[in-house]
C-alpha cells in the first residue's frame, strides 16, 4: 500500500486524473465503511467520502501530508463523521423541539443567548486537541460508554476518562470567562 500512497502523492499535482482514480480505487471502500460506523447511514457516508475526495481534488496542486497518506484519509473521514453527527444532532433537536407558539420578546432574547451559548460552545469544542475533541464528541454526541469509546479509539478507559476530564476542565473553565459582550 505504501506504493500506491507515494504513487498517489507524487501523482496528484501534475496528473490528477490518474491519481485521483488510484485514490478512488485503492481508499473508497474503506473509507465508506470506517464512516458508516460513525454516521449509521450508507448514503451519507458515501457523501462524506466524495467531500474528501473533492477537497483533495481541488487542493490537488498543493496537496501535502507529512504523515502516511492512509492515516491523513482515515483521520480526515473520522473528522468529518464527527462533524456531520454534531452538526446534524443539533439539527435533529432543534427540529423536535419545535413549537408551533407565539415567541414573545423575551423568550426570542433567551433564545439568540442560547444560540450565542451554544455557538461559544462549540467554538471551545473545537479548540480542544484532536484526540480530547474526538472523545468528548463521541462521549457527549453520540452517548458511547468510555469502554466503547476506548474500544472504538484502541484506547484504555482510563485514558478515555482523562481526556473527557481535561475536556470538561477547559469548558468549565471558558464557560465562567464567558461573558455576552
Amino acid at each position: 500500500m505504501l506504493n500506491v500512497d507515494s504513487n498517489i502523492i507524487d501523482n496528484l499535482a501534475s496528473n490528477g486524473e490518474f491519481a485521483m482514480q488510484l485514490l478512488y480505487k485503492h481508499y473508497y471502500s474503506v473509507l465508506g465503511m470506517k464512516a458508516v460506523r460513525y454516521v449509521k447511514k450508507q448514503e451519507i457516508a458515501e457523501d462524506l467520502v466524495q467531500e474528501l475526495f473533492v477537497d483533495i481534488w481541488k487542493r490537488r496542486e498543493t496537496f501535502t501530508i507529512t504523515s502516511s497518506l492512509s492515516g491523513y484519509l482515515q483521520r480526515s473521514i473520522v473528522n468529518r463523521s464527527l462533524n456531520w453527527i454534531r452538526s446534524n444532532k443539533v439539527l435533529l433537536e432543534d427540529i423536535d423541539d419545535l413549537e408551533i407558539t407565539k415567541v414573545d420578546d423575551s423568550k426570542a432574547d433567551k433564545q439568540l443567548e442560547g444560540e450565542e451559548m451554544e455557538a461559544f460552545i462549540n467554538k471551545v469544542i473545537d479548540s480542544l486537541p484532536e484526540k480530547c475533541r474526538l472523545v468528548f464528541i463521541m462521549s457527549r454526541f453520540e452517548q458511547l460508554s468510555y469502554k466503547e469509546i476506548g474500544a472504538k479509539l484502541d484506547i484504555s478507559v482510563k485514558t478515555v476518562e482523562n481526556q473527557i476530564s481535561k475536556a470538561l476542565k477547559v469548558l468549565r473553565l471558558n464557560l465562567a470567562n464567558y461573558s455576552k459582550i
